[in-house]
């Protein structure tokens, strides 16, 4: 038997999603369709994994990563939260795009003449995909994506061919394969797109917001956390990246989405995150929710967020923290609104100054 706190706990968080549930309408959500191109790209990645048997350790691990994530996008889905469900696809089609075109294009990764020769085959198709305009999609959410996503084909095309030289043929396919997953993906947003609920909010550059979360992830990225959350930095930053040079695009929806997902990421590396309170977090989220269904505004973008708390407080194990919920009550939704609004007049927190620490290790025998 649960713990009396605990139970409590649980109550309030179900309590919680229960109100949000029922609060929850707008643009870009319900229940799957028949032919629904959401739930069939769901299906056919979940699929894929389930049937994959490859034991090498690239497609082990592959698998290792998409399926709770897959399996996460199918129940918000069926719970009615699209948006959060296209997220949690996005994260994981990129490797699952990528290793499905290296397996059917096997032939390409034996030789560098090979790679080379697929390279020049896909190149029309790949970035024949930047000719097609993204801008007019709609909701806001999925222009989001698509903006964020588009630029990647390019990116990883042109990485493939020099990154397969410098290692082997098999490793430039997989980005190559990348590059088309990408290009899926964004196929997908165009498949998506639909009548918004309401206009768009006043989105613009967020030079500003960027700097001042990259500040405060450079303050923090210190030793012993550097060294032992290594990998959570590193996503958080290369999101922030991302968004950095979408902003400087005027790709400004996607710059967006990917400095609320920087944020999202960097609150576990804080000294002291955002902490989930049974009764405080939910009026927060139900305060935010209340914002976001503004009549006659389209706030997907922000509502895809609201949809992962949601999707957070359904965990109402013993061990669920709700770290999640939390951060998107306290910082992330707080900055999406704040981005809305005018670009701060105030100097952003001044970067600490760079520092570099070599380290010279002579290999024996030399």
């Amino acid at each position: 038997m649960k713990p009396r706190r605990t139970r409590l706990r649980s109550f309030a968080a179900s309590a919680a999603l229960a109100f949000l549930a029922l609060a929850a309408n707008g643009c870009g959500r319900g229940r799957p369709t028949p032919g629904d191109p959401l739930a069939t790209g769901i299906a056919r990645w979940s699929a894929f994994v389930d049937a994959d048997t490859a034991r090498d350790r690239q497609s082990v691990g592959i698998r290792r990563v998409s399926a709770p994530v897959l399996a996460q996008a199918r129940a918000s889905l069926d719970r009615g939260r699209r948006l959060d469900a296209l997220s949690r696809l996005e994260a994981a089609w990129g490797y699952l795009g990528a290793l499905e075109y290296a397996r059917e294009h096997a032939s390409a990764g034996r030789s560098q003449e090979a790679l080379e020769a697929e390279w020049k085959r896909a190149g029309p198709a790949l970035l024949g995909a930047e000719r097609e305009p993204v801008a007019g999609l709609r909701p806001a959410a999925v222009r989001a994506l698509a903006e964020a996503e588009l630029p990647d084909v390019r990116t990883s095309y042109e990485a493939s061919l020099a990154y397969g030289r410098a290692t082997d043929a098999a490793a430039g396919l997989f980005y190559l394969g990348e590059a088309d997953a990408h290009r899926q993906f964004v196929e997908l947003c165009r498949a998506l797109d639909e009548p918004a609920a309401g206009r768009e909010p006043p989105f613009r550059p967020i030079g500003p917001e960027i700097d001042t979360l990259q500040s405060r992830m450079l303050a923090v990225y210190r030793p012993p956390v550097s060294i032992d959350r290594h990998p959570e930095f590193i996503r958080a930053s290369a999101a922030l990246k991302e968004a950095r040079a979408l902003n400087a695009a005027g790709a400004v929806r996607g710059a967006l989405l990917r400095t609320l997902q920087a944020a999202l990421r960097f609150q576990p590396l804080r000294a002291a995150p955002p902490a989930f309170d049974a009764v405080a977090t939910p009026e927060s989220l139900r305060a935010l929710a209340s914002r976001l269904d503004e009549p006659g505004v389209d706030h997907s973008l922000g509502r895809m967020f609201l949809e992962a708390a949601q999707a957070d407080l359904d965990d109402t194990s013993s061990t669920a923290t709700h770290a999640t919920a939390a951060a998107v009550a306290g910082v992330v939704l707080p900055l999406y609104f704040a981005a809305l609004g005018p670009s701060p007049t105030s100097p952003p927190s001044p970067r600490p100054a760079p520092t570099v620490t070599v380290t010279l290790v002579r290999w024996p025998y030399t």
